[in-house]
């Protein structure tokens, strides 16, 4: 296993969100070679290679683009006036002045944390989502504790649903599912007496109107509205551990989009901040 595998495995592990970057296609004259690869975490720190010191500003930029959300991308880095890649449709074309001459082409592919599912209840309904939410690559966690949950499903029919949905309202967690019948839901609501914008994050009857009656199939509809609230509503998907970005500049003298950090060539003229992707460009424009 490479050096770059084993770092993705334990970022994967750690659920700590990153970019898994590879070079597809590289045109000489260029430092990187096809299969070279790098992790880019949400800092822009790169650990691995891909290129130059130019090229790795353009990955930087748009590594993270791509955590932001959440798609991947292919990113083709080109010397300004020389011959185009074959056209690939949906990529990202990035000109940069200060490279060597050659070109390359990188794929971005973000890898986010799995959205955890905290599941309370020991019932052939919590079985079933169980099953179901794993098969949907949700982390599933029946600990109680409900920090960094996507969603909670409340599934124990009548044991112990008040303080699991209090605790899940006081975690934070956006979507909480409380199977029971539509009076009966109301009713265990009413002795908790929440706030409206509580009341709101708690869905009962949990799940979808899709006619549902085996466990399973309360599973499936529970399920389609933790993935509806997901893809369509917004709900975050860790909402416990936001991607803080940094900031980003263009350079002044080449035009990249550079990140600012505490290592990115900087020059205060005249109170106004200027930053640079190289020492070089720094220089070039001290001297003009």
């Amino acid at each position: 296993m490479t050096t770059i595998a084993r770092r993705t495995r334990d970022l994967t592990a750690s659920r700590a969100p990153f970019v898994h970057a590879t070079v597809v296609r590289a045109q000489d004259p260029t430092s990187a070679r096809p299969g070279d690869d790098a992790v880019i975490l949400p800092d822009g720190t790169i650990e691995g290679f891909v290129g130059g010191v130019c090229a790795e500003n353009s990955v930087r930029a748009a590594a993270l683009d791509a955590l932001r959300d959440g798609s991947a991308l292919l990113l083709r880095v080109l010397p300004d006036g020389a011959p185009a890649f074959p056209d690939t449709p949906g990529a990202r074309v990035v000109v940069n002045p200060c490279h060597s001459g050659g070109a390359l082409e990188i794929f971005l592919r973000p890898v986010l944390p799995a959205p955890v599912l905290g599941l309370v209840g020991d019932t052939p309904i919590s079985a079933a989502v169980a099953t179901l939410a794993a098969f949907l690559d949700f982390e599933v966690v029946t600990s109680g504790d409900h920090s960094g949950a996507t969603a909670v499903v409340v599934a124990g029919l009548g044991k112990g649903e008040q303080d699991a949905i209090r605790a899940a309202l006081d975690a934070g967690v956006g979507h909480i599912a409380l199977v029971a019948s539509r009076t009966r839901g109301a009713a265990v609501l009413d002795e908790l007496t929440l706030t409206d914008a509580e009341r709101a994050r708690v869905r009962t009857p949990a799940g979808l109107e899709i006619g549902a009656r085996s466990p399973q199939e309360i599973a499936l509809s529970i399920m389609a509205e933790v993935v509806r609230a997901l893809r369509v509503d917004g709900l975050s998907s860790s909402p416990a551990t936001p991607v803080a970005l940094p900031q980003q500049a263009i350079d002044p003298v080449c035009g990249m989009t550079v990140l600012i950090g505490p290592d990115t060539p900087h020059v205060q003229i005249d109170g106004t901040d200027h930053w640079f992707c190289c020492p070089g460009c720094l220089d070039r424009y001290v001297a003009a």
